[in-house]
């Protein structure tokens, strides 16, 4: 009855076509539109899809062909990204600025097409250009084939609580005096849960209510579309039981506490069983930094309510964790692990064929234009990417020369204490570079963060693949040592993972999906600096393992 309901609820943005023979196609229609709001006390016009904020949720089946025709009625430049969707050979519909395609300009319009294969679970959508995911982003859900049952106890409903950030200011007004400065933008003024903040210093606004019903459990499909803050999640008096992460499931774990950064998303069922049924409970979310980091600290806040519960009812409060509660990240992280049963194993590839070391971190370059001359600039293993001004997929595609190089470092060019005394010299190399990776070979990637400048957690996201945290530490990654501590066995299988605060995370996955692929910090801060790569896979053999021709419609530069 919750799927139903689900779906009448968007009939009116989605019409369903006869099924196919891998599943049905599902058809949406997004108009990026400007809408008047006033959130947080300020009255400005943001940047939505079908006047929704957040956007419109889609639903499909695992095997369903997703249709979107996206038309731009603003006067930016727009793209949207399916965020963790594997887009199988269909690298045209992944949605990166000019990583696999051109913006779609103002007045024009493109069709996202792709097919949701094996996955299940909560994933999310957002631009992909710009800083406009502040306002443009919504959930994908992945519902497993008829018939096929969740590995959990089926849950009464469903509920959606997608996390974000708020600007008092125009967000692309704050990122365009950063560059100009070239110094950090300002940090956003709130968090939202569902896009509303809950009462916050100098606005009473309505936070969000959580409806349930005494002795019922519910899925609980969190998403954390923010910019840049890592969150905890918690609710007086409940505790979570964790099943599903980035459209993985896992083995079940209970928490008080849920831990997710920019671009992952999590499950968890909450049961409704507190003695008290008639009592209202508050929802936190507020930020994890343990680094000398300025973010913003506004906590948002939501009310879980128990059908009958009186608004008169006093709601009972929990103190969010500690700004530097490493110990509670760790602690999450730490209980994280593939399902790995006979429907759903974890396929850790075990022998390597690209082991890559790439460090990430901050830096400063030359600005002579800057009012300080220089500008702060982020890398991974020392190169700080330039976006090309042609998509990296044509270039690669039609093979036009002088667009991007393959020779992006496996290794950073000079090794030192990462962790510890920085080299003296802050600059970055700047270049286009893509690291070519043959179709099917396995890769391992030990992201290593540094201390230039300040040491900091860096949600990192790889597109076109899941792929497994085999292992992760603080200080200096060991290449003797460190493997033999690996999770072979049932590692979380994620599409972005964290980086710790001076501290590396390793991963493996298999090449399988040809194509060029965007791999970069979901901190949209670091994103603006240069802290991004791509590899590009190469087509193996036949057509069922090669590159789907561009559509007709994509847009050009």
């Amino acid at each position: 009855m919750a799927e139903r309901n689900n779906l009448i609820q968007f009939l009116v943005l989605v019409w369903f076509s006869a099924a196919l023979v891998h599943g049905m196609e599902r058809h949406y229609k997004f108009n990026v539109v400007m809408k008047k709001t006033t959130r947080l006390c300020c009255s400005k016009s943001i940047v939505t899809v079908n006047g929704k904020f957040p956007g419109p949720t889609i639903y499909a089946r695992e095997d369903d062909t997703v249709i979107v025709k996206v038309v731009n009625h603003v006067n930016y430049n727009i793209t949207l990204h399916w965020h963790g969707v594997r887009q199988m050979r269909t690298g045209w519909a992944d949605g990166p600025a000019y990583i696999t395609q051109c913006p779609i300009q103002p007045g024009q319009a493109y069709t996202y097409n792709f097919t949701v294969t094996g996955q299940r679970g909560t994933l999310l959508w957002h631009a992909h250009i710009l800083w406009l995911r502040a306002t443009v982003y919504g959930a994908i859900v992945i519902l497993p084939k008829p018939g096929v049952p969740y590995p959990f106890p089926h849950p009464h409903q469903e509920k959606l609580l997608i996390i974000g950030e708020w600007w008092k200011s125009d967000v692309e007004a704050v990122v365009n005096e950063a560059l100009r400065s070239g110094l950090a933008p300002n940090v956003s003024d709130a968090h939202t849960i569902n896009g509303r903040p809950g009462p916050v210093s100098s606005c009473n606004r309505r936070g969000f209510n959580l409806s349930v019903k005494k002795g019922k459990m519910y899925l609980l499909r969190f998403i954390n579309a923010a910019l840049n803050d890592e969150v905890f999640v918690r609710i007086a008096g409940h505790k979570f039981t964790v099943v599903e992460v980035d459209s993985s499931y896992v083995k079940p774990f209970e928490t008080d506490t849920i831990l997710i950064s920019p671009g992952q998303t999590t499950g968890a069922i909450l049961s409704a069983d507190h003695p008290d049924p008639a009592g209202r409970y508050l929802i936190t979310v507020s930020p994890f930094m343990d680094a000398p980091i300025d973010v913003d600290k506004v906590s948002a806040t939501a009310v879980l309510k128990y059908s009958g519960a009186s608004a008169a009812v006093a709601t009972v409060t929990t103190a969010p964790p500690p700004i530097n509660a490493t110990w509670v990240s760790n602690g999450f992280i730490n209980s994280l692990r593939s399902l790995n049963s006979a429907a759903y194993p974890a396929q850790v590839p075990l022998e390597i064929d690209h082991s890559l070391f790439f460090t990430a971190g901050l830096g400063f370059n030359p600005c002579p234009s800057c009012p300080r001359k220089n500008k702060i600039v982020a890398y991974m293993n020392n190169v700080t990417f330039l976006m090309p001004e042609i998509a990296l997929l044509q270039a690669h595609y039609y093979k036009i020369k002088g667009v991007f190089t393959d020779d992006f470092p496996a290794r950073p060019p000079n090794e030192y204490n990462y962790t510890g005394q920085q080299p003296a010299n802050l600059h970055t190399m700047e270049g286009t570079r893509v690291y070519r990776l043959g179709y099917n070979s396995t890769v391992q990637i030990v992201l290593q963060d540094t201390a230039m400048i300040a040491p900091e957690s860096h949600p990192v996201h790889l597109h076109g693949f899941d792929f497994f945290a085999v292992g992760r530490g603080l200080g200096n990654f060991d290449p003797v040592k460190d493997p033999k501590k690996f999770n072979l066995v049932d590692p979380v299988k994620r599409n972005t993972i964290g980086v710790p605060t001076g501290g590396w995370a390793a991963i493996r996955f298999r090449a399988d999906n040809p194509g060029v692929w965007f791999m970069h910090c979901h901190l949209e801060v670091h994103t603006t600096w240069g802290l991004k790569m791509a590899f590009v896979v190469h087509n193996g053999k036949g057509p069922d393992q090669s590159l789907i021709p561009p559509p007709t419609d994509l847009p050009k530069c």
